[in-house]
């Protein structure tokens, strides 16, 4: 099977007839799925923009949510509503939801949104500043001592589901595909070529969920992870262990792209 890949495509900056056409470009690459790895959109228009990709195009739509999605809104409502969505549209798939999905014989797919979990970098130090912590209801009003601990739990809530999930997908399949929005390693978090610095892996980060990955795949050197992220806006391959590499897609605002198509064997 094909998929078509695409990451941070953040509708919210498109036209409607800009949104028709770029999903006729997804269409013109004749794909049997459609993987989504967050930021769609924001969250007054998020449920639109599913439903509009979900009925513009014939090929299933599995995604995940990055933090755009949360913006002017709540996460408890968006991703409530977001599921409610999905099952009322048998085209959309949002993965945490999901479980392990069957693509292939021997490929199965998992995901979930992950978070910038402020493990990686300096947290103490830097002196970045996310519109997540103004326009996302539950980061909103905290001290900084207070937001790191919500960043950790959020991210300890990707890993805790990615621990129970992937063993369930590697007792059936040789092979597992993870969508996610956010990098799960320092050395797949890239901008410019190069790996982000202290002062924004806090942000662009998941350790929790790395950890899981790395301790997952070491366990199963017979079994391969793929791993398709996004949030940096930048590309880059790491390739972590023989056993698990993570590609971690491009993106700019307002020409969102097919960041490319997996053939899934």
């Amino acid at each position: 099977m094909r998929a078509a890949w695409l990451t941070d495509i953040h509708l919210d900056f498109l036209s409607r007839h800009a949104c028709d056409e770029f999903f006729a470009t997804i269409a013109s690459h004749n794909p049997d799925a459609v993987f989504l790895t967050g930021d769609i959109s924001v969250a007054p228009l998020l449920l639109t923009h599913l439903e509009a990709m979900g009925q513009a195009l014939s090929q299933p739509i599995y995604f995940v949510l990055g933090n755009h999605d949360f913006y002017h809104g709540s996460m408890t409502a968006v991703r409530t509503a977001v599921r409610e969505c999905a099952h009322a549209h048998p085209l959309l798939t949002y993965l945490p939801e999901a479980g392990v999905v069957p693509l292939t014989p021997s490929t199965a797919l998992v995901g979930h949104d992950g978070w910038g979990d402020s493990r990686y970098g300096n947290y103490a130090t830097s002196p970045v500043k996310l519109n997540d912590h103004v326009l996302i209801k539950e980061l909103t009003g905290l001290t900084p001592h207070e937001l790191q601990h919500h960043l950790m739990r959020l991210g300890d809530e990707s890993a805790s589901y990615l621990r129970e999930t992937l063993p369930l997908a590697f007792n059936r399949y040789r092979h597992v595909i993870l969508l996610t929005h956010v990098p799960p390693f320092r050395e797949s978090c890239w901008y410019q070529g190069h790996v982000s610095n202290d002062e924004w892996l806090p942000f662009f980060a998941c350790q929790a969920v790395g950890a899981v990955l790395r301790e997952t795949m070491e366990a199963r050197p017979q079994c391969q992870l793929t791993v398709y992220c996004g949030h940096t806006h930048n590309s880059g391959t790491a390739h972590v262990l023989p056993n698990l590499t993570v590609f971690t897609g491009a993106a700019e605002y307002g020409t969102p792209q097919v960041n490319g198509v997996i053939d899934v064997e």
